[in-house]
């Protein structure tokens, strides 16, 4: 089953040095552990942008949806046995990074 684990912070790239090399670790057990599908950061929410072209209406709002000082700036992309493996690896996540995250499994 594939899950995605969403990093939470008010900012992007603020990880510190220690933080990173936490994050690379823990990326480095997710590929030894056959669990490593893709990672990435997210740039800062202002960069954001709500595209709806529903009926050829042709919207943009030059924001992001969410004005919450929270947001996601990255995420893991995992492929886990089950729910109570990829609840294990996010909380590892977490630790890693330092942050909050949240995790979901994708569909289909």
């Amino acid at each position: 089953m594939l899950y995605i684990i969403f990093v939470i912070d008010e900012k992007t790239s603020s990880a510190t040095p220690e933080e990173m090399s936490a994050i690379d670790l823990f990326n480095e057990k997710l590929r030894e552990n056959g669990h490593w599908i893709f990672a990435g950061g997210l740039s800062a929410p202002s960069d954001g942008n709500v595209i709806d072209n529903r009926n050829n209406v042709g919207i943009e709002t030059g924001k992001p949806l969410f004005g919450s000082q929270e947001n996601f700036s990255g995420f893991w992309l995992i492929s886990a046995d089950g729910l109570a493996t990829a609840k294990t690896l996010a909380f590892q996540g977490s630790q890693a990074c330092n942050r909050k995250v949240e995790l979901r499994p994708l569909l289909g």
